[in-house]
């Protein structure tokens, strides 16, 4: 028996199993011998990437192989050459899920052309955006659609040898791809001869230490090679010297899931799907203020309208959505009236943010904008390397901008300065993290700059974020009930019993107590 016929036979064997299975389970929808999500929040979707996802047994290569799962990797050994495979994907227009966008095709190309015996294949898994999961959610609900994209990319590019970068704090993510490298092994779909063919390729995890700077391609290759992850001057790409000085294909799980799918289906079929520019569709991490929070798949060029409003729900308790962030700690912070946009790599660029990998964090009228990009600049300081003069002391000069302008000590010429030192340090940063590392500020600044404004002049924050900005009043609605002043902790609330009560802000420590127990609402912020 041929492989195809092995292939063929375990579909033929589970896939109808996996229908009954399914039917029985009110979670799903089975119509014309097809397995999908049940509700409106997957019904307005296009799930591609996802289309395992939640379906099969992670854990379970032959309901893999059943859902179509290694016809791909077959089609790439015996069917198509190597060159045709690269131009398959060249031509599908591609671009990497990862955040830069950079054409995946021409990547692999750089790479084929390479004349080296020994080439390497790497998957970036180290997802490090706050509130974005989407490789992780991939890696843990379906694991071999990675390796064998990560296959197919190293029989296109003559590669024997690939690692997974993957974040140790994402347990069952290592645990499932290591059920599947183990699984894929097991039954010729990795290691020596795949298939019976002259092609051989194996993976292996490396696991992070959660470095969020590792997510930029060389310190990941650092990492890798043992050493400290920091970002190296990109004198050679990767393709021509990258993983120990040799020619490196480096994507991210999400591209790597779309790999199969365009080869199995074409890459006209790809291009049909999204925009010109944009082609396919993309996964984000809807997260914040929303009512429908999880993993969205749509075809690029959707509105954010859309994704937010639309399938997200907009925001909960019947609040107003004030903005989206995009990109994770390098994208924009995009306002409402702005929800029109596309989502796709030009039209967010137009506005001031980015795709990154697909993190999309919704704010609400309560939400500080300030607060906002002050978070994200002291998480990017946080994580930096340190490696280059402007991303160490450039950002940690904004934080301290940013915190002066939040505790009430901001003066006008702060936003010029603000300005002026975001711009340069993206100019002058080492790497791309470095460079798009202000990018939440310019977005806040340029669109919410009435709030930058309020914090310095009036010394407010309409949003009561801001503590040091926040005042607490007694109205004549108190009853002198005297709860408030035997819960606040600092004694700052005078008063007799049935007496309208006083509080000494100096003293106030403003830890919100007499605001949560006063039964009539009498107290209030400015």
């Amino acid at each position: 028996m041929g492989f195809l016929e092995k292939l063929d036979s375990i579909k033929q064997r589970v896939y109808p199993k996996l229908l009954e299975e399914k039917k029985k389970d009110d979670r799903y929808i089975v119509e014309d011998d097809k397995i999908r999500l049940k509700g409106e929040f997957y019904e307005k979707q296009t799930r591609l990437a996802l289309k395992n996802y939640d379906i099969i047994d992670p854990k379970n290569i032959e309901q893999y192989i059943a859902m179509g799962g290694y016809y791909a990797l077959y089609k790439s050994i015996f069917d198509i050459e190597r060159k045709d495979i690269v131009d398959i994907v060249k031509d599908s227009n591609l671009r990497g899920r990862g955040g830069a966008g950079f054409p995946t095709g021409r990547k692999w190309e750089g790479a084929f052309r390479q004349d080296t015996k020994i080439k390497y294949v790497i998957c970036n898994a180290d997802e490090g955006d706050p509130g974005a999961y989407m490789d992780r959610s991939i890696l843990e609900g379906d694991p071999h659609v990675v390796v064998e994209g990560m296959a197919i990319a190293a029989r296109a590019i003559g590669a024997c040898y690939g690692y997974v970068y993957v974040r140790a704090e994402y347990p069952k993510a290592v645990e499932a791809l290591t059920c599947a490298i183990e699984q894929a092994r097991k039954y010729n779909l990795l290691g020596d001869n795949i298939m019976g063919s002259d092609f051989s390729f194996d993976l292996k995890i490396r696991l992070g230490a959660g470095a969020f700077v590792c997510g930029e391609g060389t310190a990941l290759i650092q990492s890798i090679e043992g050493k400290r992850g920091m970002p190296k001057s990109k004198v050679y790409r990767t393709t021509e010297r990258g993983l120990f000085d040799y020619p490196t294909v480096l994507n991210n799980v999400e591209t790597f899931a779309n790999i199969p799918l365009i080869i199995n289906n074409g890459s006209k079929w790809f291009k049909s799907i999204g925009t010109e520019d944009s082609p396919g569709t993309k996964v984000f991490a809807l997260v914040g203020k929303v009512v429908n929070a999880g993993l969205v798949e749509v075809p690029m060029g959707r509105t954010i309208n859309e994704i937010v409003l639309d399938i997200g729900g907009g925001c909960p308790n019947g609040k107003e959505v004030k903005a989206v962030q995009t990109g994770g700690p390098s994208g924009g912070c995009i306002p409402k009236n702005l929800f029109d946009t596309k989502v796709d790599f030009i039209s967010l660029a137009r506005i001031g943010s980015i795709m990154g990998s697909g993190g999309m964090v919704v704010m609400d009228e309560d939400d500080c904008m300030v607060d906002i990009a002050k978070f994200f600049m002291k998480f990017t300081v946080d994580e930096s390397c340190g490696k280059c003069t402007p991303c160490r002391v450039g950002n940690k000069r904004v934080l301290e901008i940013l915190e002066k302008i939040t505790s009430g000590k901001g003066e006008m010429e702060d936003l010029d300065i603000l300005d002026n030192l975001c711009k340069v340090i993206t100019d002058t940063s080492l790497c791309g993290l470095g460079k798009t590392a202000t990018t939440p500020v310019l977005s806040s600044m340029h669109y919410f700059k009435d709030e930058y404004i309020t914090h310095i002049k009036e010394k407010s924050c309409h949003s009561h974020v801001c503590k040091d900005l926040l005042k607490y009043f007694i109205t004549d609605l108190c009853i002198g009930c005297r709860l408030c002043k035997n819960k606040c902790p600092v004694g700052a609330i005078e008063g007799e019993r049935k007496k309208k009560h006083f509080i000494h802000t100096e003293t106030c420590i403003k830890c919100n107590a007499c605001l949560e127990h006063c039964p009539v609402h009498a107290i209030i912020l400015k």
